[in-house]
């Protein structure tokens, strides 16, 4: 968890400044408004990924319907969106009752007082079921005081996705759960066996959301971590080099073209359009690779996220609900979250949308729901399995001072990620050596730690 800090002005400009940059791209459409209609409306400010658009059609016919409690949408792109978000609950405002926040945020903002623990409303809902929350999903949104401040409404870990076919081609089984070693050995035997096709993708493209999201749990498992327990910079240690002149150096010899400027969405395409044979990335990807008009439909084969010290590395996100702390209306605002994060909600998609556009990720149940498992028979499972093993608390092979897996959980971290992934982006780009990329990082880190330091001497 973040340490102390200094004074509030200081930390809600930082906190306005460095939490609008995305983890995940956003798309769908703008809308809402806000409304004062007293005890029956609140006022919800969410991102526009589509599953939240599903949400804000299916309320009024059914949560509203039901309840009585008119929900009144503010939908912004997610840069606009965390910005807004950062604004309002650190001004304590009160004019919106819930957001959607992620993982990232929601310890920094319980440790500001800015949302409200959740833990009285659970105890107090027979029907919610929090048990039923994947167990790291509940860790990942309980702040440092052991209190719960955010309901999942989505989530994914990574894995490593792979064309059977070109493998089973080759002679070649994929482990169910690969070392990195192998891994590597395997994009570098069908690299090229079929024209224009290499053996992985990997992001490269600058951000603390694009490359450092893969490249972090790639570094955990190597051994390194961004900061030890006693807050002293690690960048330029020797399995934080050891992790990243690995990943470059795959990437570089074995990876998709343009890796510099990949991200998710180059990957994906690179993959679905059969340019590469591997790749390493987020769980919720599976869904694009198996849609009905993907032309790798039944092709493609899920294993672990590959490790080499750890017995697991994949990542863990969730978009998430939390309550402004001003809020007036907060009994209102857990019904409308109880009911966007419920079992029911899921079935509810699943029977007027379709499954493959149920918001997964979040609950055990969701695994065992065959309706589900006819439409996400072929990634559900490697999922549920992603997530479960996802350790947000120790990812690595050391106590670490912030909860976190591909990111550190402070404020500082979404600048100093940034500014780091530059260096290394420029490292694939044959641009300058590894060890001057980290080097320049460790100079960056150590500014950040030694802010740490000094709170807590």
């Amino acid at each position: 968890m973040t340490r102390a800090r200094s004074s509030r002005p200081r930390r809600t400009r930082l906190l306005a400044a460095v939490l609008v940059t995305a983890l995940v791209s956003g798309c769908a459409g703008w809308g809402g408004g806000t409304d004062d209609g007293g005890a029956n409306s609140i006022n919800v400010l969410m991102v526009n990924n589509p599953q939240m658009i599903d949400l804000q059609r299916l309320t009024a016919a059914n949560f509203t319907k039901q309840t009585g409690i008119s929900v009144n949408f503010t939908v912004l792109p997610e840069n606009d969106v965390r910005d807004k978000i950062s604004q309002e609950f650190s001004s304590q405002a009160g004019q919106y009752d819930v957001a959607s926040l992620s993982n990232f945020e929601i310890p920094i903002y319980a440790k500001s007082k800015w949302i409200a623990p959740l833990d009285s409303y659970v105890q107090a809902d027979t029907v919610f079921n929090q048990a039923d929350i994947l167990k790291p999903m509940t860790t990942s949104l309980t702040a440092e005081d052991g209190k719960l401040y955010g309901e999942p409404f989505y989530g994914e870990s990574s894995f490593l996705m792979y064309r059977k076919d070109v493998l089973d081609s080759q002679g070649i089984t994929m482990p169910a759960k690969p070392t990195w070693q192998q891994v590597a050995d395997i994009a570098a035997q069908v690299d090229g066996k079929q024209p224009g096709m290499a053996g992985i993708c990997l992001r490269g493209q600058p951000g603390w959301g694009q490359i450092f999201a893969p490249l972090t749990t790639v570094v955990n498992t190597f051994g390194g971590t961004w900061f030890d327990q006693q807050w002293n910079a690690r960048v330029d240690s020797p399995e934080f080099a050891q992790a990243t002149n690995f990943y470059v150096d795959l990437v570089r010899s074995h990876g998709e073209t343009g890796a510099p400027q990949a991200g998710f969405t180059e990957c994906l395409n690179n993959l679905v359009q059969g340019n590469v044979a591997m790749w390493y990335d987020a769980t919720s990807a599976a869904g694009s690779l198996e849609a009905a008009d993907s032309p790798v439909k039944g092709k493609m084969g899920y294993a672990a996220a590959p490790v080499v010290k750890t017995p697991s590395s994949g990542w863990l996100y969730a978009w998430s609900w939390s309550i402004q702390q001003a809020s007036q209306r907060k009994d209102n605002a857990w019904k409308f979250i109880s009911w966007a994060s419920s079992k029911q909600y899921e079935e509810l998609v699943g029977s007027q949308l379709g499954w493959s556009r149920v918001p997964a990720g979040k609950r055990a149940s969701t695994y065992q729901n065959q309706e589900y498992l006819q439409e996400a028979g072929a990634f559900a499972e490697p999922t549920r399995q992603a997530i479960e093993s996802a350790d947000p608390r120790n990812p690595g092979v050391q106590p670490r001072p912030a909860i976190g897996i591909q990111f550190v959980d402070i404020p500082e971290f979404t600048d100093l990620g940034t500014q780091v992934s530059q260096y290394v982006s420029s490292a694939i780009a044959g641009q300058m050596s590894v060890g001057e990329a980290l080097d320049r990082g460790q100079r960056l880190a150590d500014d950040v730690a030694e802010r740490y330091r000094s709170r807590e001497g």
